[in-house]
């Protein structure tokens, strides 16, 4: 607590600067870990007074031999309800890593199974979208590219709120489901697969300098469902980075500059990530490490039929609840994943 009323300090210090908004994108990131800090922090101290009351209740209680079933009720469901926000609490501690606490940008790309691989990512598209949702997070559909026949090529959302990339980290891999294909007229059994990446949205980068003359920018038309969602003026953004050949896209922002913006910021934490790839790949060959790294395996699947079953291969923690899962309930796996990583 102590350490979070410093932090707090600070930053109530930095928010004050008659420049804090300049950088709208840095100070929105720096708000955003400011309101996480004082949830906590206040969750923390009314979870002391609820635990300093029930202490002294079970002093008297103890003391009194004409107390009541139901008070003794009372007090089991007050320990209980502590015991809860403590799991919430403990499970917090396991955002170890340095940008744990940023927003997540999330990118679900089809791959082998045709049609059914881009049904499967539209799937996965709306887990992730129902996650958020119940989760208390923000989520905005920053590029979409949809699939002639059904659901999706590509999404790319941005899942803001503390600890978002935290939670999120888990689900960078590649995702495998099996079931029987609603598109083919023999009901026959598929395979299909989506990769989903996930990058941390960070304020400022220090390894990352983007010279202008790298960039070269198109803009074109917005694609869209049609009718009034037509967007009739060059507004989407493509930014390809010359030295890497890395392409961003952007196009469900209002306005040419927005959607430059977005994928500005899409760009630079792309480019973080291919640093510290090459950090992690610098290191595995001075420790004389040779076998391939972990980005783009298969990390999880998520079967059917004939059975119902998903589960993690990384961690081995899986669930029969199918259905639940798809519908956004990741807690399981995430939790397993962050107690994995750092064992």
């Amino acid at each position: 607590m102590p350490k979070k009323k410093i932090r707090i300090e600070e930053l109530e210090k930095e928010s004050a600067e008659p420049d804090f908004w300049n950088d709208n994108q840095a100070a929105a990131i720096l708000m955003q870990e400011l309101e996480g800090l004082r949830s906590e922090l206040s969750l923390l101290s009314n979870l002391e007074t609820e635990i300093d009351e029930i202490a002294d209740f079970l002093e008297v209680f103890s003391e009194t031999e004409s107390s009541s079933e139901a008070e003794g009720k009372e007090i089991e469901s007050r320990i209980g309800e502590i015991a809860e926000k403590l799991d919430a609490l403990e499970f917090k501690t396991l955002f170890a890593g340095e940008y744990d606490n940023s927003s997540a940008i999330l990118t679900i790309m089809s791959g082998a199974g045709g049609v059914d691989a881009q049904d499967w990512s539209e799937m996965l598209l709306r887990m992730y979208l129902r996650f958020a949702e119940k989760n208390g997070f923000r989520a905005s559909l920053i590029d979409e590219a949809r699939g002639a026949e059904a659901g999706i090529k590509s999404a790319t959302l941005e899942i803001s709120g503390a600890y978002a990339y935290g939670n999120l980290k888990s689900e960078a891999g590649v995702h495998r489901l099996v079931r029987l294909s609603p598109f083919n007229s023999d009901n026959l059994r598929q395979t299909s697969f989506a990769s989903v990446e996930v990058l941390p949205v960070i304020a400022e980068i220090a390894e990352v300098q983007i010279d202008p003359s790298d960039l070269r920018v198109d803009v074109y038309r917005s694609s869209g469902a049609g009718g009034q969602s037509v967007n009739t003026t060059d507004s989407a953004v493509r930014l390809t980075h010359l030295p890497t050949g890395i392409v961003v896209t952007c196009q469900n922002e209002r306005s040419q500059l927005q959607n430059k913006e977005q994928a500005m910021k899409i760009l630079k934490a792309k480019l973080h990530k291919l640093y510290l790839e090459k950090q992690e790949a610098e290191k595995r060959k001075l420790r004389g490490v040779t076998k391939a790294a972990e980005w783009g395996s298969q990390i999880r699947s998520y079967v059917l039929h004939p059975y119902k079953m998903v589960k993690d291969h990384r961690t081995k923690h899986e669930t029969a609840q199918a259905e639940e899962v798809l519908a956004g309930d990741l807690t399981g796996f995430m939790e397993s994943y962050l107690k994995h990583i750092q064992k």
